[in-house]
């Protein structure tokens, strides 16, 4: 049970980071229309939902005020993010920075995990759980660098967590 789980698992793991290559290959070869797409995408979804509330509020007979109140931000808030695209995708780029991080010290801890078990392979892990880290640290501090370099550190990422959970993925029938 736990190891179909844990298994389950890794390869959750390995579609997520497929999609960050996928992610940073589209950033390496056109940052500027991904960014635009990602502002227009979630601006049209606010206004959407803006909308849909304004006939919600129209619908029950004026009597929930609260409805107009969410419609006008819903509204102002999609025209303010198609509109202001580089600052959206800077808060992305300190998320995806984020999370690159925590993976790292995950993979780290994993790495020590390993070494515990007199696995050969703790070594590899924490090699790859080091880059992992200094490229979620460059790419944090870095906010202005540029959108290209971003695309190659969620691309490298994302093939470093592929290999880590390949390996997790063939040694846990061995550490259960």
């Amino acid at each position: 049970m736990l190891e179909k789980l844990l298994k389950k698992s890794g390869w959750t793991d390995i579609i997520i980071a497929l999609v960050f290559i996928l992610l940073g290959i589209m950033l390496i070869v056109s940052p500027e229309v991904i960014t635009a797409m990602i502002s227009i995408i979630l601006g049209v979804i606010c206004i959407i939902i803006g909308v849909l509330k304004f006939f919600d509020y129209l619908y029950k007979g004026k009597t929930d005020n609260y409805l107009i109140a969410i419609s006008i931000v819903a509204i102002i808030t999609g025209i303010v993010i198609m509109f202001c695209g580089d600052i959206i995708f800077s808060v992305f780029r300190t998320l995806i920075s984020i999370w690159i991080i925590y993976s790292g010290i995950m993979n780290l801890q994993t790495s020590i995990i390993w070494k515990d078990y007199k696995s050969k392979l703790w070594i590899t892990t924490l090699i790859l759980s080091i880059i992992t880290l200094i490229a979620g640290i460059y790419m944090l501090v870095n906010q202005g660098s540029m959108l290209q370099m971003i695309g190659v550190i969620i691309l490298i990422y994302g093939i470093i967590d592929i290999i880590e959970n390949i390996i997790f993925i063939k040694k846990v029938d061995n550490y259960l």
